[in-house]
């Protein structure tokens, strides 16, 4: 596609992917560039194997299983619209807007933000990050600098620490108030997604 810009016309439903997602006309344009460049055979999806060709993606360690958030259950193809939307959860926050009543939650809201995260540790969806899920996130993150006892460790005090009702997981509520002190909205925000 080279350094040619697609014109808005050419977006289908741009107006609501807009609405839906936030994102401004010039911003959904060069995303849609973005998607057509990756879809090198242009057949107006994109497989899983397109997106691991993303850099920032391959070094990420989580990369595959944000890859996967990308596809719908059971689905091996991904159009520009579902596409967009993963995207849009990590869309910077505008400061001073807040969300109207009777509006959707938007997709880059600090709750979104936090249940796309949760998602990513929740393999199995359950509702809950268990022990070895916890353990899985661990040994992606840091590889073979840590042994699996020291793993082992780190993850059941995690679960410990932020399991309060004490069933031994960590709800979507409890995730949250345990990242309730970090800057979620700044840690997942993509500065070229405004």
């Amino acid at each position: 596609m080279g350094c040619q810009s697609s014109h808005p016309s050419a977006i289908p439903e741009l107006d609501e992917i807009m609405l839906e997602t936030g994102f401004s006309q010039a911003s959904v344009v060069r995303l849609y560039d973005r998607f057509q460049a990756l879809d090198k055979e242009q057949k107006g999806y994109l497989s899983k194997y397109d997106l691991q060709g993303i850099g920032e993606l391959a070094v990420n360690p989580l990369g595959d299983r944000i890859i996967n958030a990308f596809f719908k259950e059971g689905e091996d193809l991904t159009d520009f619209r579902s596409f967009i939307r993963v995207l849009a959860h990590f869309r910077p926050v505008e400061e001073g807007k807040s969300n109207e009543t009777g509006r959707p939650e938007p997709m880059n809201s600090r709750l979104r933000k936090l249940q796309f995260a949760f998602q990513l540790y929740d393999q199995d969806s359950d509702g809950k990050i268990s022990r070895d899920e916890m353990l899985q996130v661990l040994r992606l993150m840091v590889g073979i600098q840590v042994t699996d006892e020291q793993l082992v460790c780190i993850a059941e005090r995690t679960i410990q620490e932020a399991d309060q009702d004490g069933d031994g997981a960590i709800s979507f509520e409890e995730f949250a108030t345990s990242v309730e002190k970090l800057n979620v909205e700044q840690r997942m925000s993509l500065r070229l997604l405004k």
